[in-house]
């Protein structure tokens, strides 16, 4: 069934309030993706705060043309989505987790990032960045790898001593 210039204005200004707060947008390929796994999907990417929008092509391209974000905009394919947050990293690792379960399935084509559009590389590069809690962890480990260094020399001279 065809929608209405009405209903589709009104998917145009859904698209816009999205991104207008949204601070990353990640494009996304959907061909092939079955009801369970976007079932499964859209949960897990609720519960990181992470929205996910499917919209006509020619739609998000209107509402895209309004934003005027900075750089080349990617080529969106046939079936298209869009998962989006207030978070910058979290909606591109969201997908990319379900791109590594369901290959061929779902695939990330591109995206915004702090107002400037991104590659599929790109994109794929910020996904691959770990979660705040993992970094200061490796942050953590990095400051005590040196003292944990000194201790044991220091361990060793004692011992030494001691003998």
């Amino acid at each position: 069934m065809a929608r209405t210039k009405e209903q589709k204005k009104a998917v145009v200004e859904k698209l816009q309030t999205i991104m207008d707060g949204a601070k990353s947008l990640v494009f996304v390929n959907i061909h092939g993706l079955k009801v369970a796994d976007a079932t499964a999907m859209r949960r897990k990417l609720k519960a990181d705060q992470t929205g996910f929008f499917v919209a006509k092509k020619t739609l998000t391209g209107k509402a895209l043309e309004a934003k005027k974000y900075k750089g080349t905009e990617p080529v969106l394919p046939g079936e298209f989505a869009m998962a989006y947050g207030a978070d910058l990293v979290a909606p591109a690792r969201g997908v990319y987790e379900f791109q590594n379960k369901l290959k061929d399935r779902i695939s990330i084509v591109g995206g915004v990032f702090e107002g400037k559009y991104m590659s599929k590389d790109e994109m794929t590069a910020i996904a691959a960045i770990p979660p705040l809690s993992v970094l200061r962890g490796m942050f953590v480990n990095v400051i005590n790898s040196p003292i944990q260094g000194l201790v044991s020399a220091l361990d060793e001279i004692s011992k030494q001593k001691t003998a």
